[in-house]
């Protein structure tokens, strides 16, 4: 309100006039325009209040600063913000392995590997989402969920579906080329080359002399526990857990190197 100015009888009280700032006239603070000279006041007639007050619109406060998604190449080497559908995949195909064979709907002899699969190699894709020891599921699942999740936003979800398919069903694969085994089930091969394809870039920086921000010590420990599960989980397989490690290095090391240039 640059143009006017107002009097009061007493803080508080109500506006007895106000002083056109074109030409001084004290006019009264009801009016838009001065009658005298024209003068524009303010640009509606102003609410009154019970007290014969006027009363000025008040300023809206306004909204909370907020940042917005993560655009693709916003930032590089990290992924925009997506859901990780891959990963959710992978998890809702384990947990419903660990349930399904149990049914009457089908056998374990018909999803797992029972010795030699001849005549039976999709056997190693439906065996690689069937777990039969609850510990066994546990880790691997929770390893696949988390690294996988962390994968995928580094670098999407094709890197997350062909470590699995490297690692856990080439290691079950593999598992089934080299000797008949009883039964091999579960994906701790995927774990493990999620695992490693992960800690890559902190291992690579922590040999050059760089902060590393990931835990390596914790990742560490469950890749022991996922190479050490054979001697608990007979079903669990350790030419898979080895498959893993090496799909792990050799996908994660030309993705360490191409993120950090």
């Amino acid at each position: 309100m640059g143009a006017l100015q107002s009097t009061a009888v007493s803080a508080g009280g109500p506006d007895l006039f106000v002083v056109c700032k074109s030409c001084g006239s004290e006019v009264s603070p009801y009016i838009t325009e001065c009658p005298y000279c024209g003068n524009r006041l303010r640009k509606r007639a102003p609410k009154i209040d019970r007290e014969g007050r006027v009363t000025e619109k008040r300023l809206r406060r306004p909204p909370r600063p907020s940042l917005p998604r993560l655009r693709s190449g916003e930032i590089p080497g990290i992924a925009p913000d997506t859901r990780p559908y891959a990963t959710i995949a992978l998890l809702i195909g384990g947990l419903a392995g660990c349930l399904l064979w149990r049914t009457a709907l089908v056998h374990l002899s018909q999803v797992a590997i029972v010795g030699k699969p001849t005549g039976h190699w999709w056997r190693v894709v439906t065996a690689a989402f069937t777990y039969t020891n609850t510990g066994y599921a546990f880790v691997t699942l929770s390893s696949i969920a988390l690294f996988g999740w962390l994968l995928e936003r580094r670098h999407g979800p094709a890197v997350v579906l062909l470590l699995f398919v490297v690692g856990g069903i080439g290691g079950l694969a593999a598992t089934a080329a080299l000797y008949a085994i009883p039964v091999a089930v579960g994906a701790n091969g995927a774990a493990l080359a999620l695992l490693i394809a992960w800690a890559l870039p902190d291992l690579l920086d922590l040999r050059s002399g760089r902060e590393i921000e990931g835990d390596l010590i914790g990742a560490a420990v469950l890749a022991g526990v996922l190479l050490l599960m054979p001697l608990v989980a007979r079903e669990a397989s350790w030419v898979a857990g080895g498959v893993g490690v090496l799909a792990g290095l050799v996908i994660g090391l030309p993705l360490s190197r191409a993120a950090r240039r």
